[in-house]
């Protein structure tokens, strides 16, 4: 008995053994007997619409239909590079779509479930980026373009993503201690699930006087990373290529 946790896969046509991994990783025992598959945001470089008719789009559409398709609910909450997947693809796929900050009960434990971008309040400049992006009038604007412009679009915003990064202190791009609080106090939570940041840990700490963790999923560029939740704990470990 077992939720399981992926997120930050980033999958591209770039990177095709990490694709494989991941339609293995779908296909074997461990997701086909699960109690649910949870997809916390990033499942792509970028997500250009729902109308994407490339082949990655499709080859994942099979994967996750699959496990739907076994009797396994798969849920899935946009993060930062594929905020534009929706519901028509989500049912084709077999996708639940979940909002960032919700709440599921986990064997007895409410766990705050988050993609983790709006915990890194200290990153100004993306926190900026991100609330023009997210706006309804520019996700119409930007999906109404051409597929092959929107390609060329994602190319630059991922060149930009990739400067911003580079050129941005590490300390900026963690999560702020203060807005992790501020998140689960109000969610009424000691526990909080998370990815994004690509560091992989289970934090213990006190909030309020109480036992608290904080977990972060690891990301797919070198290898696989997933959180097993259970009735008796968690366990965050790697996939192996």
């Amino acid at each position: 008995m077992a939720s399981l946790f992926i997120a930050d896969l980033h999958l591209d046509d770039s990177r095709p053994h990490i694709t494989d991994l991941f339609e293995r990783y779908l296909a074997g025992d461990e997701v086909r007997q699960a109690d649910a598959l949870y997809i916390l945001g990033d499942l792509v470089e970028a997500w250009i619409g729902d109308d994407d008719d490339a082949e990655l789009p499709a080859r994942i559409c099979r994967s996750t239909r699959a496990v739907r398709g076994s009797g396994v609910p798969v849920y899935f909450m946009p993060g930062n590079r594929d905020f534009l997947l929706g519901q028509d693809y989500a049912e084709r796929a077999g996708l639940t779509l979940l909002e960032d900050g919700v709440v599921h009960d986990l064997y007895g434990g409410p766990t705050l479930l988050m993609h983790g971008d709006t915990l890194c309040t200290d990153d100004v400049a993306y926190q900026a980026v991100r609330r023009q992006v997210r706006t309804s009038e520019w996700k119409a604007n930007i999906l109404a373009m051409p597929l092959q412009a929107r390609r060329a679009f994602a190319a630059k915003a991922r060149a930009d993503s990739r400067a911003h990064t580079g050129s941005a202190m590490e300390s900026i791009m963690d999560v702020s201690a203060d807005a992790v609080a501020q998140a689960m106090r109000g969610a009424g939570v000691q526990r909080l699930v998370h990815g994004h940041t690509h560091r992989p840990a289970i934090h213990d700490f006190t909030l309020d006087g109480r036992p608290a963790q904080r977990i972060v999923l690891g990301d797919w560029y070198e290898q696989g990373s997933v959180l097993r939740v259970m009735p008796e704990g968690v366990e965050l470990r790697g996939l192996s290529l």
